[in-house]
């Protein structure tokens, strides 16, 4: 009997330690959760605030890319400026051009005003061995050993077709980088799903949302595509 007794007292303490384990873990679980951050906002399944910054950040960018491409004879001059110049041939660092040059537009052509004699030589190497099919010469006049200057040809039917390409490139990237955007947002969602923080009609609904706010996003960067290639083509 006594054994029958301490057999009953196992069997109904087992169970309790049991479920009180299981509420313990799951409230270590989630106390875990929300220290990582993981659930701070992420129980809205229509916040797409990142999603829109992301989009609106490739959009910029893709502009930018877009304006350093050479058009009709027009030169940006921030494509040298951001050529990286080796100063020093014993040391691997390099620094953008425009922090040892000024680069000043003078009609078709382009005029590079170096800060020091020994960096002269650098900044000549680094503008001939970029993609850009310049050649710097020495100033014409002799009057300043500091200063290069830079022809720049007239566009051709070549040119005129390479730029255009490059504008095709440029907005692949950026379609891309919008489809990684996406893909972040859907694991968000897919996340909620799985936590069952969120009603299956709502994630239903926010899917279809961020949706619109990708096709939106990619339309912009069609357009912007399609405008560059115009003004390039008729350059």
């Amino acid at each position: 009997m006594p054994s029958s007794k301490q057999s009953v007292r196992q069997f109904s303490v087992s169970p309790c330690l049991y479920k009180k384990g299981g509420k313990a873990a799951r409230e270590e679980k989630q106390a875990a959760a929300k220290d990582s951050g993981k659930d701070t906002g992420g129980d809205d399944p229509f916040d797409f605030s990142t999603l829109e910054a992301d989009i609106a950040a490739i959009t910029e960018r893709l502009k930018n890319d877009l304006s350093k491409l050479r058009a009709g004879g027009r030169f940006n001059p921030e494509v040298l400026e951001a050529l990286r110049v080796q100063p020093d041939k014993s040391s691997k660092e390099t620094v953008k051009l425009n922090d040892v040059a000024q680069v000043i537009p003078k009609g078709r052509s382009v005029q590079i005003l170096v800060g020091e004699k020994d960096h002269v030589k650098p900044v000549t190497s680094a503008i001939t061995s970029s993609n850009l099919s310049l050649t710097p010469h020495p100033d014409p006049t002799g009057a300043n050993p500091l200063m290069l200057v830079i022809n720049i040809p007239p566009p051709t039917a070549e040119s005129r077709k390479a730029a255009v390409q490059e504008a095709a490139k440029a907005g692949e990237k950026a379609s891309t980088s919008a489809r990684d955007a996406r893909g972040k947002q859907q694991k968000k969602l897919r996340g909620m799903q799985l936590n069952k923080s969120v009603r299956p009609d709502d994630l239903k609904k926010a899917g279809t949302q961020m949706e619109k706010v990708v096709e939106k996003g990619t339309a912009e960067l069609k357009r912007v595509v399609d405008n560059a290639k115009k003004v390039l083509e008729s350059g």
